[in-house]
């Protein structure tokens, strides 16, 4: 391919790694397998969640060490010799308060291709209250759960105190992803490119690209196995 400025490049696409099953059909049958994909109702956030019943997890930082449990306890300790030296309750799960917060939500509005509206708030919430009283305002701490989709594996990503004694901890949640309203935005691909001499043809050897130069393509979120891309 050749930029505006007449120099002529040899791009390289990603290399397919696996073939699908969508990429080995027909385009009709593909196209039926998609309709069928979309007919399905996909499954309730709480449902898939559901993995992490009973399952704790945890996260150092600096002096303190973080621990959240699934439907139980958050708690923020500082530990020496194997001994809890300090410890705060963030909170206890509040079913009443979760199912309150999306009762009144409407942050999960979907668009036509099912995905929230709104990136920012691509994520499912839990509610813990009642936790250790905080010594500025006399009421106790309490934290906002947020479940993301993000890969590989279960973890806490961040945990932040928004105001006195108010905290948000987000969990990275991939089971999450297999709902389509929290789904990532479309990931960039990279093609390498490297320029040609002056004198060499669009058959030129490898051994004559000298420079290398980089642009992107932007992949279908259903066929990331296939790369079929467009050039920008």
């Amino acid at each position: 391919m050749a930029s505006h400025e007449g120099k002529r490049y040899k791009c390289f696409l990603p290399v397919e790694e696996t073939k699908t099953m969508k990429s080995m059909l027909p385009q009709n049958a593909t196209n039926i397998i998609i309709e069928s994909e979309r007919r399905i109702k996909p499954k309730e956030p709480d449902e898939l969640l559901e993995v992490l019943k009973d399952q704790c997890f945890y996260r150092h930082e600096g002096w303190w060490s973080y621990e959240f449990c699934y439907y139980g306890k958050i708690r923020q300790v500082h530990v020496e010799d194997g001994k809890v030296i300090q410890e705060f309750v963030l909170g206890e799960f509040d079913d009443d308060a979760t199912a309150a917060y999306h009762e009144n939500s409407t942050s999960e509005l979907a668009d036509d291709d099912h995905h929230v509206k709104d990136i920012s708030k691509r994520y499912h919430v839990h509610l813990y209250t009642n936790g250790t009283v905080c010594d500025l305002t006399d009421i106790p701490r309490e934290t906002e759960v947020r479940f993301v989709c993000s890969e590989p594996t279960v973890l806490i990503s961040s945990v932040k105190e928004i105001s006195s004694c108010k905290y948000v901890v987000t969990i990275q949640s991939p089971m999450l992803c297999k709902n389509p309203l929290f789904q990532q935005e479309k990931r960039t691909l990279p093609i390498h490119c490297n320029e040609l001499p002056a004198k060499a043809e669009s058959g030129a050897e490898d051994g004559l690209l000298p420079k290398e130069a980089q642009i992107s393509i932007i992949p279908d979120q259903d066929e990331l196995h296939g790369f079929p891309a467009y050039a920008t």
